[in-house]
């Protein structure tokens, strides 16, 4: 009988975590970051630096297994902004809602709307040991916000390998089968498979 893996989840957002949840269920079991964990601060220059940062962290605390992402939306007509900094985009604190308005500002005008969504994840065993893998998902920025799904800049993102539509109006598992975090987590199961 083959054990599935259990790794501590990083993550603090919940959205992501619902995300992962759903693309890895029934493969891995993934344990609840513990409550009482303080916030990672997320300083490193990288997607893979600020994931490691954020599993090591836990990995340290539970003593077990922990897998950790960050993501980011690189925007070919803004030099690859805003990258590492999504999520604080429009500043320290700022909402989903702040983050694609300031994305839409920054765009206004702009005929090169290429885009991508890169997702890095890492997992990291407490003897120091990691697995690294990402995913990408190539798309471009719409004007405006459609759809009512998903979270972070799914409303203004359309992929390439998709019908026309955003990220935010399609279902959770039509998303999955393309976005950059389902890829990389698909990456991951073959990976902790292999």
């Amino acid at each position: 009988m083959t054990t599935v893996p259990r790794l501590v989840c990083a993550s603090a957002n919940p959205d992501k975590v619902a995300e992962i949840e759903a693309i890895l269920a029934g493969v891995v079991e993934l344990l609840p970051r513990p409550a009482s964990l303080p916030d990672v601060v997320e300083d490193a220059e990288t997607l893979e630096g600020n994931a490691r940062l954020k599993a090591a962290a836990v990995c340290e605390a539970t003593g077990h297994a922990a897998v950790a992402d960050d993501t980011g939306l690189e925007v070919a007509a803004l030099g690859g902004a805003p990258g590492v900094r999504s999520a604080r985009y429009a500043g320290e604190g700022c909402s989903y809602a702040d983050n694609r308005r300031k994305l839409r500002r920054e765009m206004d005008g702009r005929a090169d709307r290429r885009a991508a969504f890169r997702t890095c994840v890492l997992v990291r065993y407490p003897d120091g040991s990691e697995v690294v893998v990402d995913g990408v998902c190539e798309g471009t920025i719409v004007d405006d916000e459609r759809g009512d799904g998903g979270f972070g800049y799914d409303a203004v993102f359309v992929p390439d390998d998709g019908d026309g539509r955003t990220f935010a109006e399609m279902s959770d598992a039509e998303k999955h089968s393309m976005s950059h975090r389902g890829r990389a987590f698909r990456n991951l199961l073959a990976a902790l498979t292999a």
